[in-house]
């Protein structure tokens, strides 16, 4: 795995959005809910949650809707309005993060699940690869998630 540099950079399909990550991401992981699904019109979504401060993003050019979830959370949803490449997510039950989709950094050679979300909901021939974190549904803490990620990539590389 390649190690983790920062800042990172990343943006839209179509180039019009550019942003930077500037403080190591907290941990990264797939989500197999049916949400996650729609939306990225695949198998899976992927979450990469920042600190809010460690993004470089105008977030105010970018297209937004809110969504709810069935459990009643909301998030707002960051999108390009020209390409409509999915960029941010941000959870209003944790407005000091900010969940970077991590398809969309220029440098994707290191991106791996630490753990994989919502399995109960996942497609029956989807198997997560071996020593990552299974959840059935939700976990109730992502402490062990950070955990992983820390263990990984502990201190920023410049």
């Amino acid at each position: 795995m390649t190690s983790l540099r920062l800042p990172m950079t990343g943006g839209c399909q179509c180039g019009r959005h550019r942003y930077a990550v500037t403080a190591r991401p907290l941990t990264l992981y797939a989500c197999h809910c049916t949400d996650c699904q729609t939306h990225s019109g695949s198998l899976l979504g992927m979450s990469m949650p920042v600190p809010r401060t460690g993004l470089e993003a105008d977030l105010d050019n970018l297209g937004s809707w809110v969504k709810t979830a069935a459990n009643g959370r909301t998030v707002k949803i960051s999108f390009c309005t020209d390409c409509g490449i999915r960029l941010f997510h941000e959870p209003a039950r944790n407005p000091a993060i900010v969940n970077v989709k991590p398809g969309t950094l220029d440098d994707t050679s290191w991106v791996a699940p630490i753990g994989h979300l919502w399995l109960d909901s996942a497609q029956p021939w989807f198997e997560p690869p071996a020593g990552v974190l299974r959840y059935s549904g939700q976990p109730t803490s992502f402490d062990e998630l950070f955990s992983r990620f820390y263990a990984m990539f502990g201190t920023d590389e410049r």
